[in-house]
């Protein structure tokens, strides 16, 4: 917060502290502390930057209210008034909507951008929201500023895409960006991105001027990829068309967006909700030098028969085989046996399974042991999203003067469909081709949806996407991804980004907080797919 209120110029400065997980962990805290339930640390961070804000004129967004937006507003006002800053604290409210949904732990609606917009309007210095689409952090503040209206889709949409690039900081300045090794700026300590919104929607996407990292075309199309799907982005506002992005290199550390075109929101809120699975325990086996799979096969067999007594509602084993023959150390002579189990009771993922993995201590295979010491079984959460029409939520904001103004649903919306497959560029001709890494020629981000997950495949140049458009299809994304064989695979090309973006239903179970596989974000299925070997025409390596 403070590097870029000090960095250069800034009207508003936003902060994106919600994820689906985010969520799950406010809500558990709420249950042992009522007064839990919005992120502390950004009071923390206000504390030492308030004063510092005040002083330069800058406004602050935050979705940091997650579950108790007036509670962290009040919270807000009770630092100023300590630390005698005269700042004026509105809050938006109405996302909440546990009362329908009684057997959850959370349940909150995605709203909009125009609550933030009203409060602005009225004269807040500091707005503080819980559950938003990650965008409306933006699109409110450039409502507010151009005094769009809910029709102007076109330059809501183009906020929405700003907004959208935005929201994971320095992921849009050089952070976890497939060629970061690239060495256009030093990605040790990335700057956060900021964005230029102009009256029309285009935007230029910066950061502040000897911040490290770097924006270009690439970090750009990369964050526009990130927790995607198809052609058209659904948000509370606006929907706005992916297919109409035009991304160009204005200048160093600055890209231009523009183009973007918008249609009516769909009818429908979006509303995650979180509630406890269960309980889950975790023994993960070290399995070293020869003989690997059949010391998998002994241990499995014990633990198996061990825990027949009372079996775990759902057992999952997985060899992971990162030892290599020979190995000049010990730790790469060794695989990874992980156990996890889960039940609706603790004392069965916890005791009972860390009893039975102790006890095989001196009776089972060869050099056992495990990473660390059985625990007694952590709860997990369990995400799912539903959908209410638009206008069964009461969106309020509560303006710096306690008066409440309701944000009525869009006058015009428009039920998604999908979009026509674009053209895509003639191939190339054949000509002589070598085995290597896909990501030699193509980056890739991927992320997390509930229980989907996406990745966003690019090429740096037309003939790299010449190719790419034409080998990348689903059934090769099933080959080279094989946890994928069995799942839904929907490919959506974005030729204008020169992308494909891949949705894959299932993959992560019922959600992050589930823990279903090894990465359970999906942050690396991307990196993975990059790695894998395929035949690529020589001109392009």
């Amino acid at each position: 917060m403070r590097e870029m209120l000090t960095g250069g110029e800034l009207d508003v400065l936003t902060g994106d502290y919600l994820a689906e997980l985010t969520m799950l962990i406010l809500g558990r805290d709420r249950i042992k502390d009522p007064s839990a339930g919005y992120a502390r640390t950004f009071l923390r961070q206000l504390e030492e930057c308030l004063g510092l804000a005040h002083e330069r004129g800058v406004r602050i967004v935050t979705n940091a209210g997650g579950l108790d937006p007036a509670g962290l507003a009040d919270a807000v006002r009770e630092s100023a008034d300590r630390l005698g800053i005269p700042v004026r604290v509105a809050h938006v409210e109405g996302d909440d909507l546990k009362a329908a949904h009684p057997d959850s732990l959370t349940a909150n609606a995605y709203l909009g951008g125009f609550g933030i917009a009203a409060c602005l309007r009225a004269g807040a210095d500091v707005v503080v929201t819980g559950r938003v689409t990650d965008a409306a952090l933006v699109t409110g503040p450039a409502a507010a500023h151009f005094g769009w209206r809910p029709a102007d889709h076109d330059r809501l949409a183009g906020a929405v895409v700003a907004g959208h690039v935005l929201e994971c900081g320095a992921q849009a300045t050089g952070g976890n960006y497939a060629f970061f090794h690239d060495g256009h700026g030093d990605v040790r300590h990335p700057g956060f991105p900021l964005a230029e919104i102009h009256a029309d929607g285009t935007s230029v996407i910066t950061k502040h001027p000897g911040t490290g990292g770097f924006v270009d075309v690439g970090t750009v199309t990369a964050q526009l990829l990130y927790e995607t799907g198809g052609a058209r982005y659904a948000g509370p506002d606006v929907t706005a068309r992916l297919d109409t992005v035009r991304l160009s290199q204005e200048g160093p550390d600055r890209v231009r967006i523009e183009g973007v075109r918008g249609e009516a929101p769909p009818p429908t809120l979006k509303v995650g909700l979180n509630r406890l699975g269960g309980f889950r325990g975790e023994v993960v086996f070290v399995l070293t030098g020869l003989d690997i799979e059949a010391k998998a096969e002994l241990v499995r067999a014990q633990m198996t028969a061990a825990l027949a007594k009372s079996p775990p509602a759902r057992v999952r084993w997985e060899l992971v085989r990162t030892d290599r023959p020979d190995a000049g150390t010990e730790e790469t002579a060794s695989a990874l046996l992980r156990l996890v189990v889960r039940d609706p009771d603790q004392e069965i993922v916890g005791r009972a399974l860390s009893g039975a993995a102790v006890e095989l201590a001196l009776a089972s295979y060869p050099g056992f042991h495990v990473l660390a010491p059985p625990g007694k079984g952590a709860p997990y959460g369990v995400f799912e999203d539903v959908y209410v029409p638009q206008g069964a939520v009461d969106h309020v904001a509560v303006l710096h003067d306690g008066r409440r103004v309701s944000v009525p649903p869009p006058h015009d919306t428009l039920v998604l469909g999908d979009v026509p497959q674009p053209p895509l560029p003639a191939p190339l001709p054949p000509g002589p081709t070598r085995r290597a890494p896909l990501g030699r020629v193509a980056g890739a981000r991927s992320g997390d949806k509930g229980g989907n997950a996406n990745v966003g495949v690019w090429a740096r140049t037309d003939d790299a996407w010449r190719w790419l458009a034409h080998t990348l299809t689903v059934d090769r994304f099933r080959e080279l991804i094989p946890e994928s064989r069995d799942l839904p695979v929907t490919r959506h090309p974005l030729p204008g980004l020169r992308a494909l973006n891949f949705v894959v239903e299932g993959i992560l179970g019922e959600g992050v907080a589930a823990q279903h596989r090894f990465d359970p974000q999906a942050k690396a299925l991307g990196e993975w797919l990059r790695s894998r070997h395929l035949d690529i025409p020589e001109a392009l390596l």
